[in-house]
Parts: C-alpha cells; sequence; structure tokens
C-alpha cells in the first residue's frame, strides 16, 4: 500500500489516509481503501476499524488538479469506483469509526458520512461538503447518506450553502456524534470501536442492515443518473473555470 497505512490493536485495526499533507483522493487511494475494507472484512481477528488521517487533514477530498485532464469516461469511471466504495462501507459488516483529525472536505467527508460513528476535534478544523463553492454537484449515494446523518433539511442546507462548519457546529447538526480534543481523539475512538466490538458480529450486522438497507437500495438506483449529470456539470465551461483555480498543496 503506498498511500494507506494499516495498524492492527486486538481486535482493531486502524487505516491512516497517508498522501502527502492534505490525503487528496485519486483512483489508487480509493482501489486501496476498498482492498483494505475487503481484507478487514474477511479477518474474524478484526471487530472494528477505524479510519483516520494524519496531520491537519482528515482529507481535502477528490485531487482536482490530477483529474483536470482525464476524459469524461475516465472521470465518470473513477466517480464510479468511489461511489461504489462509499455505498460498500455505507453497508460494511463490521463497524468503522471514522476519526476525524483534521479538516474534512467535500469527497472526504463523504467517506466519513459512511461510518458508523464520527468523532471529529476541536479547534480550527473545518467539515464541510462544499461542492457547489466549486460550482460541482454531487451523488445520490452522498446526498442520501447525509440525510441518513443529519435529516432531510441539515442536509439541503449543507449541500446548497457550502458552509464550513467547526465541530462544534456539525455536532449540532448531527454531522459528527461526538467532539474532542487532538490530544484525545485516538483513545476516544478506541473506546467506541471497543464498545462496537463487544457487540456478537451476526446481530450487529442484521441490525445494521435493517436500518441502512433501505437507504442503499434507493441511491443505488439513482446513482447512475446522478453521476451522469455530475460528470455533466463537472465538465461545464463554469465549473471548469472554477475548478482550474484549485490547487493542493501536498
Amino acid at each position: 500500500m503506498d498511500f494507506i497505512n494499516i495498524q492492527k490493536d486486538g481486535n482493531l485495526a486502524i487505516i491512516r489516509l497517508e498522501r502527502g499533507k492534505v490525503h487528496a483522493l485519486n483512483d489508487q487511494v480509493v482501489k486501496e481503501l476498498h482492498d483494505t475494507f475487503k481484507d478487514m472484512e474477511h479477518d474474524d481477528s478484526v471487530r472494528a476499524i477505524i479510519l483516520t488521517g494524519t496531520g491537519k487533514f482528515f482529507s481535502f477530498g477528490f485531487d482536482i488538479p490530477g483529474f483536470m485532464n482525464h476524459s469524461p469516461e475516465a472521470f465518470t469511471g473513477f466517480v464510479t469506483r468511489f461511489t461504489d466504495l462509499c455505498t460498500y462501507m455505507f453497508l460494511y459488516p463490521k463497524p468503522i469509526i471514522a476519526a476525524i483529525n483534521g479538516h474534512v472536505i467535500a469527497g472526504g467527508c463523504i467517506l466519513t458520512t459512511a461510518a458508523d460513528y464520527r468523532i471529529m476535534v476541536t479547534g480550527k478544523s473545518k467539515i464541510s461538503l462544499n461542492e457547489i463553492t466549486f460550482g460541482s454537484s454531487i451523488f445520490a449515494s452522498s446526498v442520501d447518506m447525509l440525510k441518513f446523518c443529519v435529516g432531510h433539511r441539515n442536509a439541503e442546507l449543507i449541500l446548497t450553502t457550502g458552509n464550513m462548519y467547526s465541530a462544534e457546529d456539525a455536532h449540532r447538526m448531527g454531522l459528527v456524534d461526538r467532539v474532542t480534543s487532538d490530544e484525545n481523539l485516538m483513545e476516544e475512538s478506541k473506546k467506541v470501536a471497543l464498545n462496537y466490538a463487544t457487540k456478537e458480529p451476526p446481530a450487529f450486522t442484521s441490525l445494521k442492515m435493517l436500518s441502512r438497507k433501505p437507504v442503499a437500495e434507493i441511491m443505488i438506483a439513482r446513482e447512475r443518473e446522478a453521476i451522469r449529470e455530475f460528470v455533466k456539470i463537472w465538465y461545464s465551461p463554469a465549473t471548469r473555470a472554477y475548478l482550474k483555480k484549485v490547487t493542493i498543496h501536498s
């Protein structure tokens, strides 16, 4: 793995995004995440997973400069693989705890909404689904997972304003489940993960499917058309002008 660091701690697995300073998402990161989750799914010694980043970012989201020369067809392929990963995580049979160690933006935020529990550090870190601020839309799965977390009205406000939220504001909206200090993030994340790990796996998986599968069926049915519309907007002249201004300091 080039961009994913995996650690075992008893019956917990800790997956860290490690791509530069901002952990921007590209095809390789998505593949490594998918492969890692698949491996952990079949590892009976792993009862819960913590997903986190390093430094001041959980993830910036998509590696926009890296995608600027992609054809619409190639970019559609990436987006499809990304949404497949998120749906897979949303229905994952084991608990996933997102330990949000810093800024989490756009595609990075989407990943966290697929988790079972989100803990975010206080301070300067911001969380946002800010696609609208650079002229982009979003995916059906992203909308439905967000609504699952925060409710319909808050989801609409988050998406249509593109606001950046502090951990405290995100907690009030339901976008994160708990806030903590940077120093205590991993300790508290492990406590949550260990609590999940004590639950009998068949019971946990059954209850999770009863809760989430109806939502997933709706988002899967709408996803292909949502991706088509997303790519159309992404390649529109106005949005391309916004995207060209985006830089990532890796």
